[in-house]
């Protein structure tokens, strides 16, 4: 399997919980490399732009909302399927369909408050990234 990069963010309600290390800890544990990672206050120019795929739906302005409600950590994980094995490491965007061990399982509080965000593909791992870092700030 190919090295690659994908993008997370750990959710204002991890941050809120001061869990951001227990999140962590379970990227590590699934070995993928923290090559990343800066905590930030994002703007609602940046949550409406990295959200945008959403803009028609019912949620948007609640999600905007809530991403803007206090700060994320942004970060860029490496390794063999990264993608693949992000989205496995975070499990179900419902908590309660998460699989045991998965970080939504044991940390999210509510589909809308499910602690991680990751890419679901390449292409939007390049752009996510790109949103919010520039190449030499990413050191494997």
């Amino acid at each position: 399997m190919a090295i690659e990069r994908t993008f997370s963010i750990i959710k204002p309600d991890a941050t809120a919980r001061n869990i951001t290390g227990a999140v962590n800890a379970l990227i590590e544990q699934a070995g993928l490399r923290i090559v990343a990672q800066k905590r930030i206050q994002m703007t609602r120019g940046q949550a409406e732009t990295f959200y945008a795929v959403h803009s028609a739906r019912p949620f948007f302005g609640e999600l905007v909302d809530f991403m803007v409600s206090g700060p994320v950590v942004v970060q860029v994980l490496e390794g063999e399927g990264a993608i693949a094995k992000y989205r496995d490491v975070m499990g179900a965007t419902d908590p309660s369909k998460a699989a045991e061990g998965t970080i939504r399982k044991v940390h999210a509080k509510s589909i809308g408050e499910n602690t991680v965000h990751g890419s679901d593909a390449a292409e939007t791992a390049a752009i996510e990234i790109a949103q919010f870092f520039s190449g030499n700030e990413i050191v494997g």
